[in-house]
């Protein structure tokens, strides 16, 4: 039977790259000059942390790192902003992780969608994807159709289209 699975994926390679472009951008802009601000990827565990010293530099890095990863073509609903803390002296420092795959609240909400659509597909929660089967591929194609005009708060991928 005719498959393909919904997923929630950011390229590793292509976050670094906007994440180095949005460094590079912040160190070259006349109003951070003499600043100690700070982006760093851990790519371990997919966040970024920034440092600085106020809130304008702050939501101006913010700025940069959202502008860089659309001109990367990944899409900014993947990052989770957190809250500022303050870290030492008089700096303050934001974690924005990244959401990989999707979590179980999305994953309801993409088969509740579906299933909703009277389609007649089957979809199914699979850790953190979901796998969506049909007798035709005319049906898979609604599906993705139907996903892509929904927001799900997450961005979505549609891969593995099996016949």
């Amino acid at each position: 039977m005719p498959s393909f699975d919904i997923v929630s994926k950011v390229d590793a390679q292509t976050l670094d790259n906007a994440i180095n472009n949005a460094k590079k951008e912040i160190l070259n802009r006349f109003d951070f000059n003499g600043s100690k601000s700070t982006i760093d990827l851990d790519k371990k565990t997919n966040v970024i942390t920034i440092v600085t010293e106020d809130d304008m530099r702050l939501k101006a890095i913010e700025g940069s790192i959202i502008s860089r990863m659309m001109k990367q073509n990944l899409d900014p609903k993947s990052l989770d902003f957190g809250d500022e803390q303050q870290a030492s002296g008089n700096m303050i420092r934001k974690e924005i992780s990244i959401k990989e795959g999707l979590d179980k609240e999305a994953a309801k909400k993409v088969v509740a969608k579906i299933k909703t659509s009277g389609l007649k597909v089957q979809p199914s929660i699979m850790d953190d994807q979901v796998r969506v089967t049909a007798k035709k591929i005319d049906d898979l194609q609604a599906v993705i159709n139907l996903c892509r005009n929904e927001d799900f708060g997450q961005p979505l991928q549609y891969i593995n289209m099996r016949n």
